[in-house]
């Protein structure tokens, strides 16, 4: 069983820059990818970027290309997304997610879930 803790979430300015990390534990054998999502208020959750831990193919969704980069350090079981150039509609609860597979450009095959950190943008 995988448990994702998120943490450095926080203010920025407009143009600033955040970021956050996922730190992800248990059966972490059992995780070959991990990505991380957004939700603000009103709004359906948004994939934004993924990762496989084993091998650091990623893929973002176009909303953040070239703006947020996710890394990962496989010793230490943590995935960080830095969000560079942060906009107020970047303003949302973000989370991590683990999956068994690598589908590139599937979000929908994430399945654990971390509590959430939020970001405030303005």
């Amino acid at each position: 069983h995988v448990q994702l803790v998120e943490s450095g979430g926080g203010s920025a300015q407009s143009g600033g820059s955040l970021r956050l990390s996922c730190k992800y534990s248990g059966n972490a054998g059992s995780t070959n990818s991990v990505g991380w999502f957004r939700q603000a208020p009103g709004k359906e959750r948004e994939g934004l970027a993924a990762i496989y831990t084993g091998g650091h193919s990623t893929y973002y969704a176009d909303s953040v290309k070239g703006r947020f980069t996710i890394s990962e350090d496989n010793a230490k079981s943590t995935v960080d997304l830095q969000m560079n150039n942060l906009k107020p509609d970047d303003t949302a609860t973000y989370y991590c997610a683990a999956s068994r597979f690598y589908l590139r450009g599937k979000w929908t095959q994430f399945n654990v879930w971390g509590q959430g950190t939020q970001v405030t943008v303005s």
